[in-house]
């Protein structure tokens, strides 16, 4: 008999809806059935493409045995916290307090007020390598539960108060830091490269697109000795070469196991995809470097295609597992790679990936160019074989598909989308921005113009409403700010300005501190948890405050409306301290920091002048921002004529420019 998880949006919470485990979804009403009954909740965590989260669901989740023990001394409660981000950010810091550790799965076990008492992560059946089986900490939790209440009373009250204490930073006292900050940051991500392999310290090595963003900032400014760009560029190669990078489909997993990018977690994430999207892009335009101009096409042409919902949204993710194996669908033998190609072509191709009999992963290849890295530019055979690869692949099963359409992750995409339209000028592409940008507002936002966390609907009918739920939190928020700003700079069009201005609005109403700083994950009208958490780290994606600062000091200079830059100062003022010393855990922290301490240069070409704006779009303008096309309310319309190109920095105005020779010089000028 199914649970109540069959008719949730998530994915992850609908693959867990057979279980005999009687879950029910985050709520007022779990916690009211906890209480009713008087015992603890049982709270588990995870999300669509992890993989341990798999193993315990079917280790013990679908074991009758360990459900009937579950149902009968818990209440127990399913999340997926790409949906719900709130309680993850809670109960993972419990967890992390708690054990000093965390992941996921998560398990927490609650008092029925919400409050946690007892945390950990993947437990095993039964007892094994030092982790205590699942069984038994069920039943140690009961005991105490009914043998010494106090004590769990009193661990969850400790536990509250550090909750209370930790996720509510204290109110920004300080002044915004200068240059110096964001220097210092730079210095500390070069001394932490791995000069010979890419990437930032040792196994298991993550993208980091934000740290090398920042590193490629630096690189397009006059204070570089070459040592970012060359650190920014030998990380981006060796990704690219490694068995991170999917070569025959394009797009990237979410992490490698090993230090030298060989083998994946063969699970790919939109916000990954639409973070390096940038980093490509940016190093594309500073190098002029075809390489990663291919991985740029590439990665774009795999969401585009695997990931996009046909009415414009785009998917969250997906796993790593097939067949119920980790990466069967991406693993090659020279058998396989014969039987595709024929003799001729298939000793280049194996050749070319690396293809050997002994494998690289568990018997297979996982296709890479680490022997010639830096070198993944494809002579015509190999990218003829690369096709054929790619249509033999394509009968395989794929990995699941988290089908979920999340507004954060949609942001980022939708922010390098549309800037990589513009840069390219390739109109599908803008195309496909403009498309996500009308599915967002038509699909997430209530007619009341609160935006929505979460959608999912039918993958065939592009018209299909779909269901969203669960209120945006303040990462969403940002997210679309900045996707909003980007589009308007790309199409030319104000009402994307005025979506923007118009979440902006929401998350300066709903989230913003009143009396401290920065912004609270959840919105005054949100449900209380046990704790009002503040997203302030950067991880695998900007956290709120980050994104909220960079995008308000943007979108502050495209309108002229301080209200956006106050805020976005106050960001700066509560964490730009923590900039110096912890550079990549506030790398697109340093990187608002970096715009703010260098100015915003203004672009303005009003009307239609394609041969000025293409000298705008077509190189990377890190500190600038672009009104063109349609005027909308601004003091950067002000006096401007039609035909021209206006270039401000720092409160000053050059003439304006009538030619494309007279505007790159004005742009080589405000650097």
């Amino acid at each position: 008999m199914p649970n109540r998880l069959a008719d949730e949006t998530s994915p992850y919470l609908r693959q867990h809806a057979e279980n005999p485990v009687d879950w029910w979804p985050w709520g007022d009403d779990a916690l009211a059935e906890a209480r009713r009954r008087d015992v603890p909740v049982l709270l588990s965590i995870g999300y669509s493409a992890c993989h341990w989260c798999h193993v315990m669901a079917h280790e013990s989740f679908e074991d009758e045995a360990v459900a009937e023990v579950v149902n009968d001394l818990f209440v127990p409660v399913k999340v997926d916290r790409e949906e719900r981000p709130d309680v993850d950010a809670v109960y993972m810091e419990a967890t992390q307090a708690m054990t000093r550790s965390g992941g996921w799965p998560m398990t927490v076990f609650l008092t029925p007020d919400g409050a946690p008492f007892f945390c950990g992560t993947y437990f095993p059946p039964e007892r094994r390598q030092g982790m205590p089986g699942f069984l038994d900490v069920c039943r140690a939790i009961d005991e105490a539960w009914r043998e010494r209440r106090d004590d769990v009373a009193q661990q969850a009250g400790a536990l509250s108060e550090h909750l209370q204490r930790t996720l509510s930073a204290p109110p920004g006292a300080n002044p915004v830091p200068g240059r110096e900050a964001v220097d210092a940051a730079v210095a500390g991500l070069l001394e932490v490269h791995d000069d010979v392999r890419g990437g930032f310290g040792g196994a298991p090595k993550f993208p980091q697109p934000a740290s090398v963003e920042l590193l490629l900032r630096r690189a397009a400014g006059p204070d570089d000795d070459g040592s970012a760009l060359r650190a920014a560029t030998t990380t981006l190669d060796a990704m690219a070469a490694g068995g991170i990078y999917d070569h025959l489909g394009g797009g990237f997993a979410r992490y490698s196991v090993d230090a030298r990018w060989l083998a994946p977690h063969f699970e790919k994430m939109l916000y990954d995809q639409a973070l390096l999207i940038r980093s490509y892009l940016h190093a594309w335009q500073l190098t002029g470097a075809a390489r990663h101009r291919q991985v740029l096409d590439e990665t774009i042409t795999y969401v585009l295609r695997d990931l996009r919902h046909p009415g414009g949204g785009f998917y969250s993710a997906e796993d790593a597992d097939s067949e119920g194996e980790e990466g069967r669908f991406y693993l090659w033998t020279p058998d396989q790679v014969r039987a595709a190609l024929g003799p001729d072509e298939a000793d280049a191709a194996i050749d070319w990936w690396g293809v050997t009999p002994e494998g690289n992963f568990e018997g297979r290849t996982i296709l890479n160019r680490l022997h010639a890295p830096g070198a993944i530019e494809r002579p015509p055979l190999i990218q003829d074989c690369r096709i054929r690869l790619f249509d033999v692949r394509a009968e395989r099963i794929r990995p699941g598909l988290d089908d979920k359409v999340l507004t954060e992750w949609n942001g980022l995409m939708l922010s390098s989308l549309a800037e990589a339209a513009a840069a390219t000028g390739n109109r599908v592409w803008l195309e496909a921005a403009v498309a996500t940008g009308e599915f967002l507002c038509a699909r997430l936002r209530t007619p009341e113009g609160r935006w929505l966390r979460s959608w999912q609907g039918s993958h065939d009918d592009p018209d299909d409403p779909g269901r969203a739920h669960t209120d945006a939190f303040a990462a969403d928020h940002a997210a679309l700010v900045d996707g909003f700003t980007r589009l308007a700079e790309a199409t030319g069009e104000a009402r994307w300005i005025a979506v923007a201005r118009a979440t902006a609005d929401v998350l300066l109403a709903l989230f913003r501190d009143e009396e401290g700083s920065g912004f609270f994950t959840t919105g005054v009208d949100a449900p209380p948890l046990v704790a009002r958490p503040k997203d302030l780290q950067d991880g695998a994606v900007p956290s709120a405050n980050s994104s909220a600062a960079w995008a308000l000091l943007r979108l502050a200079a495209l309108t002229g409306d301080d209200r956006y830059r106050t805020a976005a100062e106050e960001v700066l003022a509560l964490l730009g301290p923590l900039v110096a010393e912890h550079g990549a855990a506030f790398a697109h922290l340093a990187a608002a920091l970096d715009l703010h301490a260098a100015g915003t240069t203004e672009v303005v070409v009003p009307g239609d002048a394609p041969e000025l704006l293409a000298e705008v779009h077509g190189r990377w303008l890190p500190d600038a921002v672009v009104a063109w096309g349609e005027d909308y309310p601004s003091p950067l319309w002000e006096g401007r004529r039609a035909g021209l190109a206006y270039v401000c920095r720092d409160h000053a105005c050059g003439l304006p420019a009538e030619d494309p020779a007279t505007l790159r010089a004005q742009l080589d000028a405000a650097g």
